[in-house]
């Protein structure tokens, strides 16, 4: 069984209608169109939501570390887990160029 859509029916404005609206809206100074370089400007909400994408993307995996050491990186507060990595990240850079 099809469902019949309930959505009302949208009647576009005549001609006439259409250039009186548009004339309103010209003569009022607080509703002016947007120019074609504020047009240009513009972007989907969609790509403003959320976090930025990173260009250095990072894995997600769960690790089990001791206490202590969670404890010491958590007491120098927030961002905590990025120092974390740099810490592990000068680690392996450090071993990298001994190996080589």
């Amino acid at each position: 069984m099809s469902k019949i859509s309930k959505r009302p029916t949208i009647l576009m404005p005549t001609v006439a209608e259409d250039k009186a609206i548009t004339a309103a809206a010209r003569s009022d100074p607080d509703a002016q169109p947007l120019t074609p370089k504020q047009l240009e400007a513009m972007v989907p909400l969609r790509a403003l939501r959320g976090r930025p994408k990173s260009e250095n993307k990072k894995l997600l995996v769960s690790v089990r570390y001791s206490p202590e050491v969670v404890a010491y990186f958590k007491s120098t507060g927030k961002g905590w887990q990025s120092r974390m990595d740099g810490v592990l990240r000068k680690y392996v850079s450090r071993h990298l160029r001994g190996a080589g």
